[in-house]
């Protein structure tokens, strides 16, 4: 998969869909609205690879945030991206076998 630049296209243009860069941390939200803004994108664009990612970038996010009243709209999505990461981390418990999966993924065998 190609990310190169044509047509004016910007950095954010090239990355694919679900990814938020984690400069956004260092460098910060320009004012609390930004940073809801970029809590309600992640929530939008997260995917099953990119849940821990954006969960965690989600968390640093609502750090920045001022006031309690701020913290407290941003509740729905933090609420919706933890949902997701749990019914997320249970298919993938399913599709494994969940159970009795040692190293080799083989489950143990019952003794006849």
């Amino acid at each position: 998969m190609s990310y190169g630049r044509c047509c004016g296209a910007t950095d954010m243009d090239n990355l694919p869909h679900g990814f938020v860069a984690l400069k956004s941390i260092k460098q910060g939200p320009a004012d609390p609205r930004a940073a809801l803004a970029q809590i309600r994108e992640i929530y939008f664009k997260t995917t099953k690879k990119t849940i821990q990612h954006d969960l965690a970038h989600a968390i640093e996010l609502l750090k920045s945030l001022p006031s309690e009243e701020e913290r407290d709209k941003a509740a729905v999505y933090m609420d919706g991206l933890s949902q997701m990461r749990s019914e997320w981390a249970e298919d993938r418990g399913r599709k494994t076998g969940g159970r009795g999966q040692g190293a080799g993924g083989r489950g143990k065998k019952k003794k006849r």
